[in-house]
């Protein structure tokens, strides 16, 4: 296991690889429903093995726990992060059972920086997680039920992205429809990378599509999607893993 972990670390220290002026990265999002599949068994490692086969340069995690009664006290995204080689950023949105409860991002460098936002909520309070790189920002967030609170949210958001100057990467569990109001609002200011025709909820036989990957229109041209996939994963979470590879410039 060590040698393992060792390899890992300096796998994933790598930067992206570099092909004339872009960059390919391969960005992922999964609400991993604090590890607890489908089949109610608790399993980091199950979780951590389907990062560890993308290979992803970043992922967007929600629905993780840090240091609570229902995860033993664990750290469950600095488990993830050890098991995958990865840097972990956490955010609170709640505090819950003795911890907290949140979002967080794995990404294989460390962020130059990490930024955390309240957004709305009003089922529970939300978060927004911004982390940056060299050449990109990149968020995770998991927005709320309510249509309304989602509508707030979104303007902290935008003025998180509009002075990003560089590419801004959204990726989440956005708790809506392509074809919500939502989604028609956000979609001004964003442009979806990952596939909206095809569902991510619930894992055994999805019906919606809720968790998606975007990058702000302002650098949209700049960003190619070259793949998007939908893993076929029923059992680790109650949500599919997105998974988008693309070109920036």
């Amino acid at each position: 296991m060590k040698h393992l972990l060792l390899f890992l670390a300096a796998l994933v220290a790598m930067p992206p690889a570099v092909a004339g002026d872009y960059m390919s990265l391969r960005l992922m999002t999964y609400n991993v429903h604090n590890c607890i599949g489908t089949d109610r068994q608790t399993d980091i490692e199950r979780i951590a093995a389907i990062v560890r086969r993308q290979a992803p340069d970043v992922v967007a995690v929600q629905e993780v726990d840090s240091a609570t009664q229902r995860s033993g006290g664990r750290y469950v995204l600095g488990e993830l992060a050890s098991l995958t080689g990865m840097h972990a950023n956490f955010a609170r949105a709640i505090d819950f059972q003795g911890g907290a409860y949140g979002i967080g991002v794995l990404s294989k460098r460390k962020p130059l920086s990490c930024t955390m936002c309240p957004l709305p909520g009003r089922e529970e309070e939300r978060a927004l997680l911004v982390v940056e790189f060299p050449e990109f920002f990149f968020a995770c967030t998991h927005l709320s039920l309510t249509e309304t609170d989602r509508m707030g949210a979104l303007a902290t958001i935008e003025r998180m992205a509009s002075g990003s100057g560089k590419p801004f990467f959204i990726a989440g569990d956005l708790n809506a429809n392509p074809a919500d109001g939502f989604m028609s609002a956000f979609g001004q200011s964003f442009n979806v990378l990952s596939d909206q025709t095809e569902h991510t909820f619930p894992a055994t036989e999805p019906e919606v599509t809720i968790d998606y990957i975007a990058v702000d229109r302002r650098h949209a041209a700049a960003a190619k999607t070259v793949k998007q996939q939908v893993l076929p994963e029923r059992l680790a979470s109650d949500h599919r893993p997105i998974v988008v590879d693309i070109l920036i410039r």
